[in-house]
């Protein structure tokens, strides 16, 4: 089971139960387990999970500590490691719950009108939309998946749309691992213009009309023709250097473009295999 947050490391922060590693069977449990009983103080892993995840909204997963934690929810801190051992299950349990965020049931992708391109358009949607909400997830770093219910059902969901159309298991696990790295790839990068804007104190619109005139000063147009040439046009369009909105949008048409091709190809025909 999968699709969590893909990998590269050197562009995450490291995932670390305060120098601990995740316990596979310790987190299994965990995920799967009830999270509404209540223990001696009345605090429940729902209740510090919930509270995690407003911390990490806020303030970035770095902040989340178990301290912080305990601060938030007026309790001592080693009563929050009776219910999660460490914050490498705490994040687990974090990811998985917003996984719960993306569909309402398991045929929602499918049930999408458009067959199976809408689909998939659909998937890509509702995973952008929670990298906007919950941005702490392109911090986490983790080459394993996490295997709860929440993150079950929606790789469950997200297959469903592929099955039948004559792609093998592998093709169809490929064709959503591709379509999630390019929406992760763009959330990361809108993330990134994001934290640029914070910082600058400039919005992109204000950057591009400041540095546009500029450009005409210092950029030999004969020696960069084409670059000049779309740079201006991509510069105007977007009114700023780019827009990873715009680049998630044309991508995901772009990848969908290719898998009707692929599925057109396995079906023994011409046709673009948009049904």
């Amino acid at each position: 089971m999968r699709k969590g947050p893909a990998k590269p490391a050197s562009q995450r922060a490291p995932r670390e139960g305060e120098g601990r590693a995740v316990d596979p069977a310790r987190s299994l449990a965990l995920l799967w387990g009830s999270h509404g009983k209540p223990g001696r103080s009345g605090l429940t892993v729902r209740a510090i999970v919930t509270a995690a995840i407003a911390l990490a909204d806020a303030r970035g997963l770095e902040a989340v500590s178990m301290r912080h934690l305990a601060d938030q929810l007026k309790v001592g801190t080693m009563s929050l490691y009776t219910h999660v051992p460490s914050k490498a299950e705490l994040t687990d349990l974090m990811i998985d719950t917003v996984y719960g965020e993306l569909y309402d049931d398991v045929d929602a992708p499918s049930r999408q009108p458009g067959g199976w391109r809408a689909s998939l358009g659909y998937i890509a949607a509702r995973n952008w939309e929670l990298y906007q909400r919950h941005p702490w997830l392109l911090e986490i770093v983790s080459a394993r998946p996490v295997i709860g219910p929440n993150a079950s059902l929606k790789y469950e969901a997200e297959l469903r749309p592929l099955d039948g159309l004559g792609l093998t298991d592998v093709e169809m696990d490929s064709v959503l691992t591709l379509l999630l790295t390019h929406v992760e790839g763009t959330a990361r990068a809108q993330a990134s213009a994001r934290r640029t804007r914070q910082e600058s104190g400039m919005t992109d619109v204000e950057w591009w009309v400041a540095t546009a005139p500029l450009l005409d000063k210092v950029v030999d147009a004969k020696r960069f023709p084409v670059a000049t040439r779309v740079g201006q046009s991509a510069g105007q369009a977007y009114q700023g250097a780019s827009s990873p909105e715009h680049a998630f949008h044309f991508g995901v048409e772009r990848i969908l473009d290719a898998v009707s091709l692929l599925i057109a190809a396995r079906r023994g025909g011409p046709g673009e295999g948009r049904a």
